[in-house]
């Protein structure tokens, strides 16, 4: 009697234990920085999703420098993490250190970018498709203005990032059949309100103080916000004599939009981390493997769209 009433007790200590592992697994999250307003709700969201499922982060912000991201790998490793959530700041140079974590057996996932390294060095990558959005973003514009000529200037993304690569390429391809749209200036804006600003204000110069551009096209909704206060500096219209496309879905570009300033925006989510968690749980319970590839939606947005109400929605979301 004694004996089995031990047997059990062990046996609900054992329970107990694994839940109380499931529930306290250890998650090193490498984020590129705090470049612009979706990376912080990025951030803002994978800290709340690990605290909502019991996780302990351990969060480094890398300054968009990619030696610190890998110096921060190299440190979860150490630590012996459960599972790194990986924010690539560029595409390449990631082998190694993704080798060391795979030798440690601790499961990678990217986030929102993609690396140039073989897909069996990590378990998935969660993200929009990167060219689609470059894609739909360009083919807004082309059905805005018909068969007019329109001499377009580009702010890029961080140079040889995945999101300047490929949200360039799906641009271009949205337009390559149509003559009349033409990228006449395209620069790195490096994904920051103050750089697309800058860079802006040297398009502007560059064409005739802006009366020769017909639309701007942003990498992302930050640089655009920067390129609009230059524009209204310039004592042009954003919106109205330059036309404003551009990605992310931030709360300042749904304002912008709201007040007639930008035109579009094409949405990409910031919760990458509620799938990555999905994907890692179902790997911990029975070895289940994911798609490669998780893929989340790309929503265009403009005017029409109520942006003074999707302002009001994503205002708290850590923006």
């Amino acid at each position: 009697m004694k004996l089995k009433a031990l047997t059990i007790s062990t046996a609900l200590l054992a329970i107990s234990c694994t839940a109380a592992f499931a529930e306290g697994e250890t998650i090193g999250f490498s984020q590129i920085g705090s470049e612009s307003g979706w990376r912080a709700a990025e951030t803002t969201l994978t800290r709340n999703q690990a605290e909502q499922r019991g996780y302990q982060l351990q969060f480094s912000d890398a300054q968009q420098r990619q030696e610190n991201q890998i110096a921060a790998i190299r440190s979860f490793i150490a630590q012996g993490v459960d599972a790194i959530l990986l924010a690539p700041v560029v595409a390449t140079g990631w082998d190694s250190v993704l080798e060391e974590a795979q030798e440690a057996e601790i499961p990678v996932v990217l986030l929102d970018r993609q690396v140039d390294s073989s897909d069996d060095l990590y378990l998935t990558a969660v993200g929009s498709n990167l060219v689609h959005e470059g894609e739909v973003a360009g083919q807004w514009l082309v059905e805005q203005v018909g068969e007019e000529p329109c001499r377009v200037v580009e702010l890029q993304g961080t140079t040889g990032s995945s999101p300047a690569i490929d949200r360039k390429t799906g641009f271009e391809n949205a337009i390559k059949d149509h003559p009349n749209l033409e990228i006449v200036r395209s620069q790195t804006g490096d994904f920051t309100r103050a750089q697309g600003k800058e860079v802006m204000e040297s398009f502007l110069q560059a064409e005739n103080g802006g009366a020769d551009i017909c639309a701007l096209y942003a990498h992302n909704d930050d640089m655009a916000v920067g390129a609009i206060q230059a524009i209204k500096e310039a004592g042009l219209k954003p919106g109205e004599d330059i036309l404003v496309v551009s990605i992310d879905g931030v709360p300042d570009i749904f304002q912008a939009m709201a007040a007639g300033e930008a035109n579009a925006t094409v949405e990409l989510t910031p919760n990458m981390a509620g799938p990555a968690f999905d994907a890692l749980e179902a790997y911990w319970a029975d070895g289940t493997m994911p798609e490669k590839f998780i893929q989340t939606e790309s929503k265009l947005y403009t005017q029409a769209d109520d942006p003074a109400g999707e302002y009001e929605a994503r205002k708290g979301l850590g923006y």
